[in-house]
């Protein structure tokens, strides 16, 4: 393939439209070096800026970062706690940057169970960058795809109650209305860091046609060229969604 994305055959491989990412190894680059795990998310938020910034300048219309799972209240309270205070300032910081450089923010999860300033910054995020066009940063917070699909199904079932739905209308196009990503795009390229190699219980439904990379870069240390390499596996792979490689050829021809 060459260096401006076409291959062989002549057929240009577009950029992924949305990536989600998992952004796996935090405490475990803290520990590496003997340092606190809060020294690792700090770290990681240094991270985050810059894919973020790659995102911008590359044309990707969507990025879905995994920042605080369902599961991750579990941890140790002094680690939640500090999640929190830092999740506080980096968004302090960020928002008017943000503002400044086009990228509308939007946040997906359950916020109830969050302080209410923290709930409040968020929602303050979402309004003043509700109208930037350049990239949607995604960041899930109290998210779980488990979740994500139950509220799905509790708001198709009251309105099968209300009789504003019957049984026959409910199909997976109905149902992705009803996901926290309805107004997005599904990801085209899944990336987790830190070397597992699963997608703990995020964005279960949207991930059913999403090609998968797994690295085991810790977050901290996934930079830029990191992230160029995973898109680069991504234009390497034919995406046939139930067709056969000679149906999706032809009609990459044809197009």
């Amino acid at each position: 393939m060459s260096a401006d994305g076409i291959d062989p055959s002549g057929l240009k491989k577009d950029n992924p439209r949305h990536i989600a990412i998992i952004m796996d190894g935090n405490g475990r680059w803290a520990q590496k070096r003997f340092m606190p795990r809060a020294i690792g998310h700090q770290a990681g938020v240094k991270a985050v800026r810059k894919i973020v910034e790659y995102c911008a300048k590359h044309n990707i219309e969507v990025l879905t970062l995994f920042a605080f799972s369902s599961e991750n209240w579990r941890r140790p309270q002094d680690e939640v706690s500090l999640l929190m205070e830092l999740f506080m300032a980096t968004l302090g910081r960020e928002i008017s940057k943000l503002d400044r450089n086009n990228i509308r923010l939007r946040f997906i999860g359950d916020r109830s169970l969050f302080p209410e300033k923290l709930q409040d910054k968020m929602t303050e995020g979402e309004r003043k960058t509700q109208d930037n066009t350049a990239l949607t940063l995604v960041i899930a917070v109290n998210y779980g795809g488990h979740w994500d699909m139950c509220q799905a199904f509790q708001q198709v079932a009251a309105e099968l109650l209300a009789g504003t739905l019957t049984l026959e209308d409910i199909n997976p196009q109905l149902m992705n209305q009803y996901l926290a990503t309805a107004d997005l795009p599904e990801p085209d390229l899944f990336i987790r860091t830190g070397g597992e190699q699963r997608i703990s219980n995020f964005l279960l439904w949207q991930l059913a046609y999403t090609e998968l990379y797994f690295t085991p870069t810790l977050w901290p240390d996934f930079d830029q060229d990191s992230l160029a390499e995973a898109i680069q596996s991504f234009k390497t792979r034919e995406r046939r969604f139930g067709h056969t490689s000679e149906q999706v050829r032809t009609q990459s021809v044809s197009l």
